[in-house]
């Protein structure tokens, strides 16, 4: 059937088309069927149907699909009924439990890249692997398939050393030390990071408040093999692209499977070029990984499927029950980050942690005693220059100081109404009251946290401070942080025992 195309500037979260239903019945398809649009690049989409919105003879279609099949309002284009994929059976066999193959896998992935599968079936796919998971083979296809997607980057220069968080903890901005530190020991490590999906900040996001974090892979590669480090949002190039397409889906469901996180993570990894990887693993509770039992059954995976992906991976886990430093929030972790390589002794958990894996990989490039000599790169400044020489790299200020970088002006402080000593610190109630504070879209705004576990707290003693760009941010936040009291206080006596009791 050919008709005529109408145009509507509007974003969806799948690629759909709109039909008449006079024309829906002739051409036998119904709401939620597929549709082939045999554009310069055919396209499936999935339909709904209007007797109002588009006429008889018309096909309304988004200005970002008619995009993607080199159409224009007013052109005719044939409409074909676009069966089912093949891949839906092994999204049912896996809804079974069953294992599946390499070609089967490929199907799922190819199918996801191309939009033949809609968000439901995504969703089952994900559902899936969730409750009934993968082996390590079928993760290393898994990997592999979405690798296959996108570009690779391929360096002149090896080894090529990487590191990658799990995630999970508030403030841990050490990713510019570690790539620092371990470039100015001579090593390469071309890093790329995320920006926040439901934290406080990503490490993307605090970059990118002194230097440019968007690039093509050709200039990440050239920065790279000159500088010897990088700082990149992994966005802004096409690495395992269906692995976005994947977490733009999961992230309303609440859920991450395994198997989904283990492909996720090492997609990237392969598709950067990497050689060595080092995994930071934080565990404790409001973590991904909430006990070190399940710390150790990922040190496991990672490494069994690195050494299937032909990548040498070690692990490290940390601790993660409470904020790696005292700062959350774009610009607020960027000063922390840059005190601690202009030689400020504080907070010692961001040097500890930064020093410690910096230590790691700088062992498994084959220098000796890493973590000391992580500490000497560190308090010598070498790390500090290495690190203005990637800021200049990205265009960012070559001589740029903690002081340059400017929080929220508005700032409110949050007092303890009793006194004992810290018990606990609720992580993800902390990114809550950071984020209503404005973080990560507003840069000035997150928390500066003034007591961490085992310390004494007076009352009347400032517990954080909260900083905006927006004064009514600011107080939301502080509203929430009365109401949640993230940072727990009990005093040292439990409960008084009396002799009539």
């Amino acid at each position: 059937m050919k008709l005529r195309i109408k145009e509507v500037d509007v974003l969806a979260a799948h690629a759909r088309a709109m039909l008449n239903t006079v024309d829906a019945i002739e051409l036998g398809v119904k709401e939620g069927d597929r549709i082939l649009l045999s554009g310069k690049r055919p396209l499936a989409v999935l339909l709904n149907i209007s007797d109002t919105l588009v006429k008889k003879g018309e096909i309304m279609i988004a200005t970002k699909i008619l995009g993607q099949i080199g159409a224009a309002e007013g052109d005719e284009i044939t409409v074909t009924y676009s069966p089912v994929p093949e891949s839906v059976k092994s999204i049912r066999k896996k809804m079974d439990g069953q294992k599946l193959t390499k070609e089967e896998i490929e199907g799922v992935v190819r199918d996801i890249l191309e939009s033949k599968l809609s968000d439901i079936e995504v969703s089952a796919w994900l559902t899936s692997l969730y409750i009934n998971g993968m082996d390590i083979e079928e993760i290393a296809h898994f990997t592999n398939s979405m690798v296959d997607t996108g570009e690779r980057i391929r360096f002149e220069r090896t080894p090529v050393f990487d590191f990658h968080s799990v995630g999970g903890v508030p403030g841990n901005k050490v990713t510019p030390i570690v790539v620092s530190i371990v470039a100015a020991a001579g090593l390469m490590i071309p890093k790329t990071s995320s920006r926040a999906i439901s934290s406080a900040c990503g490490t993307s996001d605090f970059v990118e408040t002194f230097c440019n974090v968007e690039m093509e892979a050709e200039q990440l590669k050239e920065i790279s093999e000159r500088v010897g480090g990088v700082l990149a949002w992994g966005g802004s190039m096409n690495l395992a692209p269906v692995d976005d397409m994947v977490i733009r889906v999961e992230n309303p469901l609440g859920i991450n499977p395994r198997a989904q996180m283990l492909a996720s993570i090492m997609s990237k990894k392969l598709a950067m070029g990497a050689t060595h990887l080092l995994m930071d693993i934080p565990t404790g509770p409001g973590t991904k990984v909430p006990t070190i039992e399940m710390a150790r059954a990922y040190v496991r995976d990672f490494m069994e499927l690195g050494e299937k992906l032909g990548i040498q991976v070690e692990c490290a886990i940390t601790y993660g029950d409470q904020p790696v430093g005292s700062a959350i929030g774009p610009i607020l972790e960027a000063k922390e980050c840059i005190r601690v390589l202009e030689g400020s002794k504080h907070p010692a958990s961001v040097i500890e942690k930064a020093c410690g894996l910096a230590g790691i990989i700088l062992e498994m490039g084959g220098i000796p005693n890493g973590t000391q000599e992580a500490h000497r790169i560190l308090e010598s400044g070498e790390a500090l220059k290495k690190f203005r020489e990637i800021v200049a790299a990205q265009g960012g200020n070559p001589n740029i100081t903690a002081d340059d970088l400017k929080e929220g002006k508005y700032k409110l402080q949050v007092l303890s109404t009793v006194s004992g000593y810290v018990h606990s610190i609720d992580n993800k109630e902390l990114v809550q009251i950071a984020r209503a504070a404005g973080a990560p879209t507003d840069k000035g705004a997150g928390l500066l946290i003034f007591k961490k576990k085992g310390q004494y707290v007076k009352s009347g003693d400032v517990l954080m401070e909260i900083y905006a760009d927006v004064e009514s941010k600011c107080q939301r936040a502080k509203d929430l942080s009365l109401r949640m009291q993230p940072i727990d206080i009990e005093g040292m006596l439990i409960e008084k025992v009396g002799r009539n009791i």
